[in-house]
C-alpha cells in the first residue's frame, strides 16, 4: 500500500447519503487571538473586552470564521477526510460562541451528485446551534 493510500480518506465508491462525523473543541484566548493574527480581522469584538461590553453580546466573541474552521476540520480530516476538495461553503452565524465555549462541528452527508458530494453542517454549543449550512465538496474515484 503506498503513503498515498494510507493517508487518502474516504473515496467516492465508500461514501453513502446519511454518513456523519464531528468534531469538538474547546474556544480558547490563545485560539481568538491566533485566528485574529493569521486572517488580520482585529475586530475589537474578539479582542477588547472593554469595547466587547459595550456590545449586545456583553463579553468577547470568537470570529465566526473560527467555528467555520472547525467544519472544515471535519472534512479535510475525517469526512470525506484527506484528499476532498472543499469546493463551496454557504453560512448562517446563528448565536456567538465565548472563550471557554465547546464547539461541536457536525457534517451529514446529504447527496451524493457525480464526484461532488453536499453536506449540511452545524455547530453546536450544548444545546445552541451557533452555526449551520451546506457544503459542496469534490471526491476523487478510488484509483485503478
Amino acid at each position: 500500500m503506498s503513503t498515498f493510500d494510507e493517508l487518502h480518506g474516504f473515496f467516492l465508491e465508500d461514501l453513502n447519503v446519511g454518513m456523519s462525523d464531528l468534531f469538538a473543541k474547546t474556544i480558547t484566548e490563545a485560539d481568538i487571538v491566533m485566528f485574529a493574527g493569521v486572517t488580520g480581522d482585529t475586530n475589537p469584538v474578539h479582542l477588547n473586552q472593554e469595547f466587547a461590553e459595550n456590545t449586545m453580546f456583553k463579553e468577547r466573541i470568537a470570529h465566526g470564521m473560527l467555528s467555520a474552521g472547525l467544519i472544515s476540520t471535519v472534512f479535510g480530516t475525517k469526512l470525506p477526510g484527506p484528499g476532498a476538495i472543499y469546493m463551496n461553503q454557504s453560512l448562517n452565524f446563528k448565536a456567538p460562541v465565548c472563550i471557554g465555549d465547546t464547539v461541536v462541528a457536525k457534517v451529514v452527508l446529504k447527496e451524493i451528485n457525480g464526484r461532488r458530494v453536499s453536506f449540511d453542517c452545524t455547530c453546536y454549543v450544548g444545546e445552541t446551534l451557533v452555526m449551520d449550512g451546506e457544503a459542496t465538496l469534490m471526491v476523487a474515484k478510488k484509483p485503478k
